[in-house]
């Protein structure tokens, strides 16, 4: 296709967008102004100009919307150089470069990833074996313990104050919490293993180093960033430092859509933007291609209520008479029964299930409606279970390839051991020892906490002292031990380490078999060499899926299509980076396409639903204390966000849009009590927005009555009669 021709399709602002030359640009997208194939078109343009398309770094969000954006590039010129571009998510380009540069900042190239469930194990680890698992008083369960680790790094902000505004339950429990930091962060440095935060901080690290950091800085003449609303304090920094020598960055992004803080996301980091970046030029896109007028006209009143912004009015040259509704319901049940009649009559008329969508603040405001769904025999899917690889069977899979890449990797190794029969916590550690999988002796204590294992831990993971050379540089290989002087194992599990130590060491000749050169930083395989090694892997699996689990068929075609994935991979370590950073949402992600008949409800909380369209969307519970979230007011920024989180959901729908307020909760949802309280409607539903609305007052909904409940006066009847009817004897 000329050039000529693509860029005509591109409207005013979008093209201005697109043929912007060097400096810093930021383009404002509103909700359905077509960014993605504005920042396509940009990057095809840049490729045109003569940029050497390696020489292009694109940063997105999800792999997905990289690989989106690199094909419709592809379409538009030769999608060879297309394929050139460095494109990935934060965390996968964090990845690359740091197998590269790592060693500047003191990373072999062979360290792992951990993905989030693993490095909530690891925090558990350190807890148990500090004895505050143990306390009379409550501590913090792993999973709290991530997310405050995790909103610490990536907010840069002090613990004590990620306490105070965060987590105030636990702000007495500031120093025992550092202590665990503490030790987390020694423990994962003496395996060589990093978590999803490290990645960032890392590449921060490397671009602050003088030599190593401009080089990998220097690789790229042009940096786009999709969605920069939804960067954090580190995420920023990191562009800083990249464009610190050359000022080329354009980034893509929408103020109103800034709905992530509890990520760690700061709307600052766009609202400041051509101040971090002076002489920054701003492209506004307002026409929006997906809704139609009057939904653009509802959400356009309900942002225009906000403190701070990039002002923007959405329009849209689809047309309608039908405005948006409002509906006004008794309570809960009206709300579900008018939803599901709404939905089978625009079934009815030819619009599926699948292009409908429920949408609410929190998962638990969709409780009764997935009854009265279920009742009436209507499929849905709810959006936020659980991610492909946290399942056991493919994470049981990921432990052993993580094995094969880092053999002093201790938890997947303990993962490993433990699926043998015979093999408990304490003998899964005397194995790893007589291995040499630990960086030291097993009496090592951990931040000067007790070395004794505490009851009911499993497996501490004792760290090396900070001096000690990384794992992967160790004098001897966990893997060649394995191979020349395995370890004794208990007589129960001596057939089942022995198909344990048969499928390493299988892997191992295959990978001698077929392994080029190194490349790049990544050791490269041939894609059938690393398909045949998740094969030989499935093969081991399959009698363990048999005893372990009751559907091991399904599990084992899971691991099918990872061996299907890994055909596609030339590299071990890039692929448990992709399928640890950005993995598919669940199996039917990489199924075929589904049957005619195979139709579905969707149903998502609004988070979820960022990115998406729907033709019918219905905005359930807007009342104050659902939207916004009662949990969420705790101060003007908290309460800017919710605005900005409603104004997501009313901009999903493409033609219909219906929002619903429940007029009276019921204090016992599913009980017999009557007792509710009555609800305010939400305070973003202002008079100019709803004289936007066409409101509807539904109904009283009638609970259906049993039919043996219906007949139960008759039977009364008829035995009360025969008290004063006694048949003649």
């Amino acid at each position: 296709m000329s050039t000529a021709s693509w860029l005509g399709e591109l409207n005013p602002q979008q093209r201005a967008a697109v043929e912007f030359g060097d400096g810093a640009l930021l383009i404002i997208a509103g909700a359905g102004t077509g960014k993605t194939k504005t920042l396509a078109c940009r990057v095809a343009h840049l490729i045109e100009r003569g940029v050497a398309p390696d020489g292009i770094l694109l940063l997105t969000f999800t792999r997905r919307a990289a690989a989106e954006m690199l094909h419709r590039a592809g379409q538009l010129i030769d999608p060879q150089l297309a394929a050139q571009v460095w494109g990935g998510t934060f965390h996968a380009i964090a990845n690359r470069l740091l197998r590269t540069y790592g060693r500047a900042v003191g990373l072999s190239p062979d360290f792992t990833v951990m993905d989030q469930s693993d490095a909530a194990d690891v925090m558990n680890l350190v807890r148990s074996e500090l004895g505050l698992a143990s306390r009379e008083r409550r501590f913090p369960r792993k999973e709290t313990l991530i997310a405050i680790y995790s909103r610490t790094v990536n907010a840069q902000e002090p613990l004590t104050d990620v306490l105070a505004t965060r987590f105030p339950a636990y702000q007495r429990d500031a120093a025992d919490i550092a202590n665990v930091f503490d030790a987390y962060t020694r423990r994962k440095t003496a395996q060589q293993v990093l978590d999803y935060d490290d990645l960032l901080l890392f590449w921060e690290m490397l671009c602050q180093e003088t030599d190593a950091g401009r080089r990998a800085a220097d690789r790229f003449a042009h940096v786009l960033v999709d969605e920069y609303q939804d960067t954090n304090a580190v995420q920023a920094r990191i562009l800083r430092a990249l464009r610190a020598r050359v000022g080329n960055i354009c980034v893509v992004g929408d103020d109103a859509q800034s709905i992530y803080s509890f990520r760690a996301a700061e709307v600052r980091n766009i609202l400041d933007f051509p101040n971090e970046f002076p002489g920054t030029q701003i492209v506004t896109l307002e026409q929006n291609y997906r809704s139609t007028q009057p939904i653009l006209a509802a959400s356009n009143a309900v942002m225009e209520q906000a403190r701070q912004r990039y002002t923007k009015i959405l329009w849209s040259q689809r047309a309608s008479r039908q405005l948006p509704q409002l509906a006004h319901c008794t309570d809960e049940a009206g709300q579900s029964a008018e939803i599901c009649r709404r939905v089978l009559a625009n079934r009815e008329r030819g619009v599926a299930l699948r292009q409908q969508a429920v949408l609410f603040r929190a998962s638990h405001h969709s409780a009764h409606l997935e009854i009265e769904l279920t009742r009436r025999n209507i499929p849905f899917h709810k959006y936020g279970g659980l991610k492909f690889v946290e399942a056991a069977h493919v994470k049981d899979l990921l432990a052993l390839l993580r094995v094969l890449e880092n053999p002093h990797d201790e938890i997947s190794w303990f993962r490993v051991l433990l699926m043998l029969d015979g093999v408990g916590p304490r003998t899964a550690r005397r194995i790893m020892d007589d291995l040499g999988v630990r960086s030291t002796s097993p009496g090592a204590d951990v931040a000067g906490g007790d070395s004794r294992e505490p009851p009911g831990s499993v497996a501490p993971v004792v760290a090396a002292p900070e001096s000690a050379a990384p794992a992967s540089e160790a004098s001897r290989s966990p893997l060649a031990t394995l191979a020349s002087a395995p370890p004794a194992v208990p007589s129960a599990a001596i057939d089942a380490f022995a198909a344990l130590r048969g499928a390493l060491l299988d892997c191992l000749a295959i990978e001698r078999a077929g392994d080029p050169p190194e490349t790049d930083g990544d050791r490269r395989r041939s894609a059938p060499t690393l398909a045949v090694q998740v094969e030989r892997l499935r093969r081991y699996l399959e009698p363990i899926f048999r005893l372990r689990y009751d559907n091991s068929i399904i599990r084992l075609r899971d691991l099918e299509q990872l061996e299907r994935i890994a055909s596609g991979y030339s590299s071990r370590s890039r692929l448990i980076s992709d399928l640890t950073l950005d993995p598919p949402n669940s199996t039917s992600e990489l199924a075929g396409a589904p049957w005619i008949d195979d139709d579905y409800l969707i149903l998502s909380t609004i988070h979820s639903a960022k990115g998406c369209e729907w033709t019918a969307v219905h905005v359930i519970h807007a009342s104050d204390g659902n939207i916004p979230s009662d949990m969420a007011l705790s101060d003007d920024e908290g309460l800017e966000e919710e605005r900005r989180l409603f104004y997501v959901a009313l901009t999903r729908a493409k033609d219909q849009l219906c929002v619903y307020f429940p007029l009276r909760y019921y204090y016992h949802r599913f009980g017999m009590s009557d007792r509710h309280t009555y609800a305010q409607l939400s305070r973003f539903l202002t008079a100019p927005v709803r004289a936007l609305f066409e409101e509807v007052t539904l109904p009283v909904v009638e609970q259906p009555l049993d039919e043996s409940a219906a007949e139960a006066p008759q039977a009364l009847r008829t035995r009360l009669s025969s008290l004063w009817r006694t048949p003649p004897t």
